[in-house]
C-alpha cells in the first residue's frame, strides 16, 4: 500500500541517523526535534521533489530562536552560496540568446573594472572559467557585513579598498588548468552583467530568472527590502544565539546575496529536469541546460565505471552546479550554501526526478546531511549511502609481512595471522586489516586504510597509511628485517 504524504513526513522526521565516529556507521534514529535541539538550530525548511514535481514543502521549529514566530513553505532563507547556479542560469540565458559569449575574454564587457595584469603578464579569464572555479582566481568566500556598518561597492570589493572586509580579487594561478572554488570569480561575473546590461543586479536577475520561474519568494537585493523582512528567518551563530541586526547582508550578490526558500529552488530544479527530458522550455533549452551539467575542469574525463574522474568521489564542476554519481540513475546535480547563521543544500536526481532542498537558520550545518540521509531512504534515492566495500580473498598473505618504518623512526609491524592479515603500531593490538585489492587493505574497527607499494618484480617495498581520509605516514620496508620475520615465522 502506498504512503500517503503525511505518512511519509512523519517517517522522514522520525528516522534521522546521526553519524559516529566510525565511517558508515550511524547512531539510532533520532526525530527532527531531537536534532533541532542538538545542533541549536531554531527552525528548518524542507521542499521535496519526487516524480518531476514538489510532492511537498514544510517549516519546522521557529524563525528566531524564543519567539513563537513559526517557520512556514514561504519563510525567506539566505541561500549562501546556492546564489552561484540561480546566477549561472542568467548567464547561461544571455549566451543562450546571444548577448555574450562564455568564451570570450571578460575584459571585452566589462567597463568600470578590469581583470588586473600580473606584472606586463594579462590574464585571459572568460565567463566559462568564472562560473566553474577554474579562472585561477583568489577569495573564496564572504564574511558579510553586519547590517549597522557601512557596505563597500562591487568595485572596492574588487580591488580589497576599504571597506571591503576581504583582499583584492586576483589571478595567482594560470587560469584554465585548475579547479579551485572562488566566491571572488562569481564576484567579476556580476560585475560583467552589471556593465553589459546597465541595470540593477536584483532587477536583471528578476527578470532573466526569478520572474520566469515564478520565484515569487526570492529576491537578490541586499539589504533586504523592508516589506520583505517580515517573512525572513533569522541567522543564528554558535549556540543558537542571533546574529546582529536578524542576519548579515552580502554585496556580492551572485556568490552568495540571494534570498529564497526551498519551494522557489525546487521550482528551478523541476524546470530544469523537465527540459532535461524533453519537455518545451520556459527559456533555457535542453543544450544550455546540458551544458551547465558537464565537466568544465581539464581532465575530468567519464572513468571505466560510469564515473567522472575530477574533484574526487566521482564529483565534478560544470557551470554553476557540481555534479557526480556517474551517468546513470544515480547522476545528480547540486550545490551547498553558508552564510553566516545559515546553511543550506539542494540536491537533485535529474534523470529519475526526484531530489529535495534543505534550507536552516544557523551555523550547523551538519543536520542537513542527516535529513538528506532520512530523505534518500524514505524516497530510495540512488547510491545515497556509502557503498560497502568488497572484500576479496587474500592470497599469498606472507608477502606483505615484515617491518615498516618511517624516516622518523615509526615502525609497523605486518603479520599473518591464520591467514588474515594484522598491522601492529607500537604498544597497541594487532588490527585486523581487510582486503579490497591486491595492494589496498582497510580496517573495519576504525577508519584507517593501507596501501602497498611493489617493484617490477612484485616485491612489496612500502605501504602507505591513511586515517579518516588522510595520508598520514609513509613507511618504507626494511627488506633484511622483513625476510628474517619471515623466516620466525
Amino acid at each position: 500500500m502506498q504512503k500517503s504524504v503525511e505518512q511519509r513526513i512523519e517517517s522522514i522526521i522520525n528516522n534521522l541517523l546521526p553519524v559516529t565516529a566510525q565511517e558508515g556507521k550511524f547512531d539510532e534514529p533520532k526525530t527532527l526535534d531531537e536534532r533541532l535541539a542538538h545542533h541549536h538550530t531554531p527552525g528548518i525548511s524542507i521542499a521535496v521533489i519526487n516524480n518531476f514535481e514538489i510532492e511537498w514543502a514544510r517549516g519546522f521549529g521557529v524563525c528566531e530562536k524564543g519567539t513563537n514566530h513559526q517557520v512556514t513553505p514561504d519563510t525567506l532563507f539566505q541561500a549562501a552560496s546556492i546564489s552561484k547556479p540561480v546566477f549561472a542560469l542568467a548567464v547561461m540565458r544571455l549566451a543562450q540568446e546571444g548577448r555574450l559569449d562564455i568564451d570570450e575574454d571578460v575584459n571585452t564587457y566589462l567597463t568600470s573594472w578590469r581583470v588586473p595584469k600580473i606584472g606586463d603578464w594579462q590574464p585571459r579569464i572568460t565567463l566559462r572559467h568564472l562560473l566553474s572555479h577554474t579562472a585561477g582566481l583568489t577569495i573564496h568566500g564572504f564574511p558579510g557585513y553586519p547590517k549597522s556598518t557601512s557596505l563597500p561597492t562591487l568595485i572596492q570589493i574588487l580591488n580589497g579598498e576599504s571597506p571591503a572586509n576581504t583582499e583584492k580579487v586576483e589571478v595567482n594561478i594560470i587560469p584554465g588548468l585548475h579547479f579551485r572554488y572562488s566566491g571572488g570569480g562569481m564576484t567579476i561575473a556580476q560585475q560583467v552583467l552589471v556593465d553589459l546590461l546597465r541595470q540593477p543586479f536584483p532587477d536583471m536577475i528578476h527578470e532573466l530568472v526569478l520572474q520566469p520561474l515564478g520565484m515569487n519568494n526570492s529576491t537578490y537585493h541586499q539589504p533586504l527590502l523592508n516589506d520583505w523582512l517580515t517573512k525572513a528567518a533569522t541567522a543564528h551563530s554558535c549556540s543558537g544565539i542571533p546574529v546582529e541586526g536578524k542576519h548579515y547582508v552580502y554585496p556580492e550578490m551572485a556568490a552568495a546575496g540571494l534570498w529564497t526558500t526551498p519551494s522557489d529552488l525546487a521550482k528551478l530544479a523541476v524546470e530544469m529536469m523537465r527540459v532535461l527530458h524533453g519537455c518545451p522550455p520556459s527559456v533555457w533549452n535542453k543544450q544550455t541546460l546540458e551544458q551547465m551539467l558537464l565537466p568544465q575542469q581539464p581532465g575530468q574525463i567519464q572513468g571505466a565505471n560510469d564515473e567522472f574522474i575530477g574533484l574526487g568521489n566521482g564529483l565534478f564542476v560544470g557551470l554553476g552546479f557540481f555534479a557526480g554519481g556517474g551517468i546513470g540513475d544515480g547522476f545528480y546535480f547540486f550545490h551547498s550554501g553558508h552564510n553566516e547563521g545559515f546553511c543550506s543544500l539542494m540536491r537533485v536526481y535529474a534523470h529519475i526526478g526526484k531530489g529535495a532542498v534543505v534550507m536552516l537558520n544557523s551555523n550547523e550545518s551538519q543536520l542537513i546531511p542527516e535529513v538528506m540521509r532520512s530523505l534518500a531512504l524514505e524516497y530510495d534515492w540512488p547510491d545515497a549511502f556509502a557503498k560497502e566495500k568488497t572484500i576479496i580473498p587474500l592470497v599469498q598473505a606472507d608477502r606483505y609481512c615484515g617491518l615498516y618504518s618511517t624516516k622518523a623512526g615509526l615502525q609497523f609491524q605486518v603479520m599473518n595471522l591464520d591467514g588474515d592479515l594484522f598491522v601492529q603500531c607500537q604498544q597497541q593490538p594487532p588490527l585486523q586489516f581487510f582486503s579490497t585489492s591486491e595492494l589496498e587493505f582497510f580496517a573495519k574497527a576504525v577508519n584507517t586504510n593501507i596501501c602497498f607499494e611493489q617493484d617490477d618484480t612484485g616485491n612489496i617495498t612500502a605501504m602507505t597509511l591513511n586515517q579518516a581520509g588522510i595520508t598520514s605516514l609513509r613507511q618504507q620496508a626494511d627488506q633484511t628485517i622483513r625476510a628474517e620475520k619471515q623466516k620466525g615465522d
